[in-house]
């Protein structure tokens, strides 16, 4: 398809929707706009189905807008470009994670950082852009994006196993790098073996240190030592365990959203170590200060990364051959897959596979 000519009018999109907090996805048609002079306009292949995806359709946040279509893990291929756009064309491989456009001005934004924007960041589904129209995900066959927030998508990965890198990937590689927590030869530890926490033992092999993955379920040690590669494992719950683990971990990221006790793992933390969380759990934290102050420890938090750094993310996992552990899924199956995410039975992302098994005309 050639650049976007004046004459572009809305498309007709077929999806996947929830319309109500019952969470029940079903088929649902609507339009995206026409794809504008910075836009560029995809075939969707894959999208990756994030835990956050089901409890917007629920309304578990609070906040949630109806007929939802979800999805932020979005990989296909151009079809269409804005008569602006030069560093995207038609047939090459993209992907759309959380974001969807932001101010551009404030100072997070300036600073290649607008999944903090001041003004408001424009989320990919269950939001309303600036021009009040309602932001639809990718259980979707197609998606029009401003080029701003389009990325390149590595040509050696495989595109299923990628798509869950734009929002699983991300939210643990950017407090890595923030944090300064990416140093051959120290030692990181990972609370919780989902889809973040898998994918957080994979960089943190990648950057060359010891991985130790904490995890209330005994059965994961196998998969975590085997497949992942990490160096050890311990069961959380197993008090002599975690005792025999004090004062040995330089950093430790905490992908669990269950609510559950800080101080354990702060305790095996060395001088100046520092625990990161990603998760959210729903109650409030609540940590002794002792277990701060006895050896300097800090405790901090992260999102998303912003564009900038969701790129280089991807060209690294590119580099390094890292990809997401994936169960590929029609979009018929998608009801089923969220009960099963309910109760983590999934390993360690359900991926849609949107372009066999949900079709368009456009």
């Amino acid at each position: 398809m050639a650049p976007a000519s004046a004459a572009a009018t809305e498309v007709e999109v077929t999806a996947w929707a929830a319309k109500d907090t019952s969470g029940h996805l079903a088929p649902f048609t609507f339009s995206r706009r026409a794809t504008g002079p910075g836009d560029v306009k995809f075939k969707v292949l894959f999208c990756g189905v994030c835990h956050s995806d089901l409890h917007q359709i629920h309304n578990d946040w609070g906040g949630s807008l109806y007929p939802m279509v979800p999805g932020h893990e979005i990989v296909g291929e151009v079809t269409e470009v804005g008569s602006e756009v030069k560093a995207f064309k038609v047939g090459e491989i993209v992907g759309v994670g959380c974001m969807v456009n932001s101010c551009q001005t404030c100072d997070p934004c300036t600073r290649h950082l607008e999944q903090y924007c001041l003004k408001k960041v424009i989320w990919t589904y269950s939001d309303k852009d600036y021009d009040g129209t309602l932001t639809q995900g990718g259980y979707s066959t197609i998606m029009v994006c401003k080029q701003e927030f389009v990325l390149k998508i590595p040509t050696n990965l495989p595109l299923d196993a990628a798509a869950p890198l734009l929002c699983a990937g991300i939210t643990v590689y950017s407090p890595m790098k923030h944090y300064q927590m990416d140093v051959s030869g120290k030692h990181f530890g990972v609370v919780g073996l989902g889809g973040l926490g898998h994918m957080a033992v994979k960089f943190g092999k990648a950057f060359g240190m010891t991985v130790t993955v904490f995890s209330t379920s005994p059965a994961k040690e196998k998969e975590a030592r085997e497949v992942l590669g990490a160096d050890h494992f311990i069961v959380s719950k197993d008090p002599e365990q975690m005792k025999a683990a004090a004062g040995s971990i330089d950093y430790i990221i905490d992908t669990v959203s269950a609510s559950h006790p800080l101080d354990p793992y702060l305790s095996t933390l060395k001088l100046d170590g520092k625990l990161v969380m990603v998760g959210i759990p729903e109650k409030p934290l609540s940590i002794h200060a002792f277990s701060l102050t006895s050896a300097r420890r800090f405790v901090g938090g992260s999102g998303i990364g912003g564009i900038k750094e969701t790129q280089e993310m991807l060209d690294f996992c590119g580099e390094h051959n890292i990809t997401c552990i994936i169960e590929k899924i029609p979009i018929s199956y998608i009801n089923t897959a969220m009960e099963r995410l309910g109760k983590t039975d999934v390993k360690y992302r359900f991926v849609i596979d949107i372009g066999n098994s949900l079709k368009s005309e456009n």
